[in-house]
């Protein structure tokens, strides 16, 4: 019989794609879970698929529907959990750290304590995040210490550190993800990457933050998903695995090389404006551990990955254009 695979933050830009790679390279069979209805088409992959007879859908809150939750697990006894869904944005964190601790701690807290007793569990993926390093000096591993400079990182850092709790005492089958930055088509408006294209389409000059200093690690969605897919069936119980690319790269140098690929002139388009409240400086990841022992490394440059968003952006434009361009809260 083939094995099931839920993915709990289903509507999430790395949960959708996870869930139309797994769809495509095995037979699994798939519950996606999620707060908010099925989002529009153009932002999940997995819907210009002909047969999703093996996808099924459930609006579940983490925070306000956990018995609704356990209750379908029990059922359905998936052999593989793979966990997508947190409050993930920065900035609005310091505006209520409260609400990002209950979906990123207690709520990761009251579903672990759950799983940790269930014997038809394989595998839970917890997708963690590089910031709870804080800023990265060189490329850091997996043994590097927590040092969270935003509540949405420590909120991220308190529930990682709680599931490995688990580990230690009741041998809880977790892997830990730790991936740079994503992008890639079916990305959210406000990311940077897609924003800036929209904003050159339209000719909006885009805000660079501390002149666009910072160094991020941007690394595409699906070769994440490929990672997440090895280390959810072969990955090492009790292990962290980073995902990322050999090079990082400032803000600033990310937009010029938009700008390039657009055809447009790099000066004219942008404004410098102060930094945000915590940004670190890097994040640069060793990814050794991963290519050695699940024989994964990235695949998509970051020049055909960039042209691949300008293009769904420019094919999707009459739709995109009507859609914010904002981060919108929702608790």
């Amino acid at each position: 019989m083939s094995k099931t695979v839920c993915v709990i933050g289903s509507n999430s830009f790395s949960g959708s794609d996870f869930i139309d790679h797994v769809l495509e390279v095995t037979d699994y069979d798939i519950i996606g879970i999620s707060r908010s209805p099925e989002k529009d088409p153009i932002f999940l992959p997995y819907k210009s698929r002909s047969d999703l007879s093996r996808f099924s859908f459930h609006q579940l809150d983490l925070n306000a529907d956990m018995s609704g939750i356990i209750s379908l697990l029990s059922n359905r006894k998936p052999e593989y959990i793979i966990n997508f869904a947190a409050q993930s944005e920065v900035a609005p964190s310091w505006k209520h750290p409260e609400q990002w601790f209950m979906t990123n701690a207690v709520a990761i807290a009251k579903l672990g304590n759950y799983l940790k007793d269930q014997e038809w569990l394989l595998r839970y993926v917890q997708i963690s995040t590089p910031e709870i390093y804080g800023t990265c000096e060189g490329f850091v591993d997996e043994h590097a210490p927590m040092n969270p400079s935003t509540p949405y990182a420590a909120s991220k850092a308190a529930g990682d550190l709680m599931l490995q709790t688990l580990v230690k005492n009741f041998n809880f089958p977790l892997i830990t993800i730790r991936s740079t930055n994503v992008y890639g088509a079916h990305q959210q408006l406000h990311k940077i990457i897609p924003r800036s294209i929209i904003y050159l389409k339209t000719g909006r000059k885009i805000q660079l933050h501390g002149g666009g200093e910072a160094v991020k690690s941007y690394i595409h969605i699906r070769d994440i998903s490929k990672g997440e897919l090895a280390a959810m069936e072969r990955g090492m119980p009790g292990e962290i695995y980073h995902l990322s690319p050999d090079t990082g790269i400032s803000i600033k140098d990310l937009v010029s090389k938009i700008c390039i690929l657009m055809g447009k002139e790099f000066e004219s388009s942008v404004l410098s404006v102060g930094e945000r409240l915590g940004q670190d400086k890097a994040y640069t990841l060793n990814s050794e551990k991963a290519r050695t022992e699940l024989d994964w490394k990235p695949d998509i440059s970051f020049d055909h990955g960039l042209s691949d968003v300008i293009s769904w952006i420019g094919n999707n434009f009459e739709r995109i254009r009507d859609f914010p361009l904002d981060y919108i809260h929702q608790r």
